[in-house]
C-alpha cells in the first residue's frame, strides 16, 4: 500500500494539481488506494472526496459542477492535501473532520465525544411517527433515550414542536456535544437533557412517545469494526454478547414512563430475530424502512405492560 505519510503541505508544489477537478481525482484515486471504508454520510469515495473539497474550501456541498475547472490558490491546495492525508493516514471518519454531520437535512456539530447521527428513526419522526401513532396531536411529551449528539431530540422538537422533549445519555462529554446542537437549533426552552443510564434521571415522569438509538452492535461485530468506527466512543457501539443488552432494559422500564396510548420505537440494528426468540409474547412491529424491515420495533405501552 502507498505511503501517506509525507508531508501534506507539499502536495501542492510536488503535484500538478490545479483545481477541484484535479484534487477530486487525486483524492479519489488516492482513497480507493487506501482502502477506506465509508459509512458515516457517504457511501463512496468520490461522494466523500467532493464532500471534504467543498466543505474545506467554503463551497457549497451541493454545487460541485461550477467548480470543478476553478484553478485554486496555493494555501487553498494546502488545506485540501491537510484535510485528505489525515482522512487516509488517520482514517478518521469524515465528519470529525469537518465537525458537522448531516441527518435528512439537519446540519448537526460532532467530535468524537459522540457517534456520527445515522438513524433509521430520523425520517419516521419527522413524519411523525406516522401510521403507528395514530393521534400526533396528542403528544405533548417525548423523550429520546441516549440522545448522543442530540439530533434525534432535535428532530423531535421540529416534529412536535407543542411537545416537551426530554434527552438522555449516560456520557457528560456527549451531552456537552448536545447541548451545542439544542442552542444552535434555539431549542432550549424545549428539550431538555439529563445526564444517567437510560430511565434512571426520569423518576415519576412519563410520556407519550418514546425513542430510542442505543447500543446495539454484538461482540463479534465490535470486534471486527473497521478502524473508521473505532473513532467512535465504544460505549455508544457495543451492548453485550448479542447487542441487546440495552434495548432489554429498556423493554423492561418503559411501560412504567408510558402515558396510555403511548408509544416505544427502538432502533436495534439487524437484531429482529434475535428480539423475537427473547420476547415471543410481544406483538413487536417492524416498519418497512430504508434500512429493512428488521432494524426498527414499535410497540404499544399496553403491549410492554403484559411483560413478566
Amino acid at each position: 500500500m502507498p505511503d501517506f505519510a509525507a508531508d501534506s503541505a507539499s502536495y501542492s508544489t510536488t503535484l500538478p494539481l490545479q483545481t477541484v477537478r484535479d484534487w477530486l481525482r487525486y483524492a479519489v484515486s488516492r482513497f480507493n488506494a487506501a482502502e477506506l471504508f465509508f459509512g458515516h454520510g457517504s457511501n463512496n469515495a468520490f461522494d466523500e472526496a467532493a464532500y471534504l473539497i467543498l466543505h474545506t474550501l467554503h463551497l457549497p456541498l451541493d454545487r460541485l459542477d461550477p467548480f470543478l475547472d476553478a484553478r485554486l490558490l496555493p494555501e487553498e491546495t494546502d488545506l485540501i492535501a491537510k484535510i485528505l492525508d489525515r482522512r487516509i493516514n488517520e482514517r478518521l471518519p469524515a465528519p470529525y473532520l469537518t465537525h458537522e454531520a448531516w441527518l435528512q437535512g439537519y446540519r448537526f456539530y460532532v467530535d468524537e465525544r459522540v457517534i456520527v447521527p445515522r438513524s433509521f428513526l430520523a425520517p419516521m419522526i419527522l413524519q411523525q411517527m406516522q401510521p403507528w401513532l395514530t393521534q400526533p396531536e396528542n403528544v405533548f411529551r417525548a423523550l429520546d433515550l441516549c440522545t448522543g449528539s442530540g439530533c434525534l431530540a432535535v428532530l423531535l422538537a421540529e416534529a412536535f414542536p407543542d411537545a416537551e422533549i426530554d434527552a438522555v445519555d449516560l456520557s457528560p462529554d456527549a451531552l456537552e456535544v448536545a447541548q451545542r446542537n439544542v442552542t444552535d437549533y434555539g431549542l432550549e426552552d424545549q428539550i431538555t437533557l439529563y445526564q444517567g443510564d437510560l430511565f434512571a434521571p426520569l423518576a415519576g415522569l412519563t410520556y407519550d412517545l418514546i425513542i430510542s438509538n442505543p447500543p446495539y452492535v454484538n461482540a463479534d461485530s465490535v470486534a471486527a469494526l473497521p478502524r473508521e468506527y473505532r473513532h467512535e466512543p465504544a460505549l455508544a457501539l457495543g451492548s453485550g454478547e448479542d447487542g441487546l443488552d440495552a434495548a432489554r432494559i429498556i423493554l423492561r422500564d418503559a411501560a412504567a414512563h408510558l402515558n396510555p396510548g403511548g408509544l416505544l420505537v427502538v432502533e436495534i440494528g439487524h437484531n429482529r430475530a434475535v428480539m423475537e426468540a427473547a420476547y415471543p409474547e410481544l406483538a413487536l412491529v417492524w416498519p418497512e424502512i430504508e434500512g429493512g424491515e428488521d432494524t426498527v420495533f414499535v410497540v404499544s405501552r399496553e403491549q410492554l405492560a403484559q411483560l413478566d
